[in-house]
């Protein structure tokens, strides 16, 4: 990963937002996909306008994106796309959904941006580097306690039966609860502002971008088992701002 491709990765979060914008609040074709989950012009849009420019400017990368599938899948480098991350949010005129934008090398993610580009918040990620929230450094809050961390994630029912009995384990022994926000949990835990996020059944484009940019801010990601993500973990994942709380969290999970 190079200089270069963080600049890239800008400029691809640039056009999904200009192709997303137009259709914030206003009238757009919606569809139900296969897994009935909903899908917007925009998000067919933002990606398409992405794919452009990987296509002229990184021809031998990989992609994986959330409308348009994989290409290249066994390149050394992929980028993986989720243009609208949290449709459902953007449908009903929720400014909390994002666009995820990961570069990964060797299936391990090194380059991760979300972009909310109605508030046109964006935190950038990139291994060995920190954090940043519109250029400014973000960093995590320290809170080692369980009992005191809040902790957020998208919804109960996003949660298989066996892995919504496990959460609610958890969320027994945590603080505060906070339902709805998808990626942009993600980016407020980077921040300082949530202590925890955990979800189950992602897939790559939904948690690849997540990775740099939590741990670039003082944090850790894992699976359920404490086992740091890369392009083959099974999309259970564990955000915690403060790391020390990654055992915890495992030990209520199990």
């Amino acid at each position: 990963m190079t200089d270069d491709d963080i600049a890239l990765a800008n400029r691809l979060a640039d056009a999904a937002g200009e192709a997303i914008r137009p259709f914030f609040r206003a009238r757009f074709m919606l569809e139900t996909k296969a897994d009935k989950s909903p899908v917007t012009e925009a998000d067919r849009a933002a990606e398409a306008a992405i794919r452009a420019i990987l296509a002229r400017e990184r021809p031998d990368d990989g992609v994986n994106g959330e409308e348009y599938g994989v290409d290249r899948p066994d390149a050394a480098r992929i980028w993986g796309l989720d243009p609208i991350d949290g449709t459902r949010a953007f449908i009903a005129g929720r400014p909390l959904f994002g666009t995820l934008i990961a570069l990964l090398e060797e299936g391990k993610p090194v380059l991760g941006i979300i972009d909310q580009p109605i508030a046109r918040d964006r935190w950038v990620g990139v291994a060995g580097r920190g954090t940043t929230l519109n250029g400014v450094a973000a960093h995590i809050r320290a809170c080692s306690a369980l009992d005191r961390a809040n902790l957020a994630t998208t919804g109960p029912s996003y949660f298989a039966a066996d892995k919504l009995a496990a959460f609610e384990r958890l969320r027994g022994r945590a603080g505060d609860i906070l339902w709805g926000g998808d990626c942009h949990n993600y980016g407020l835990l980077a921040s300082g502002h949530l202590d925890l996020v955990v979800e189950s059944g992602l897939k790559l484009h939904d948690f690849a971008a997540l990775v740099p940019v939590v741990e670039g801010a003082g944090g850790r990601m894992t699976d359920w088992q404490g086992r740091s993500l890369d392009a083959a973990s099974n999309g259970d994942v564990i955000a915690a701002g403060d790391p020390a709380l990654i055992e915890r969290v495992v030990e209520a999970l199990r």
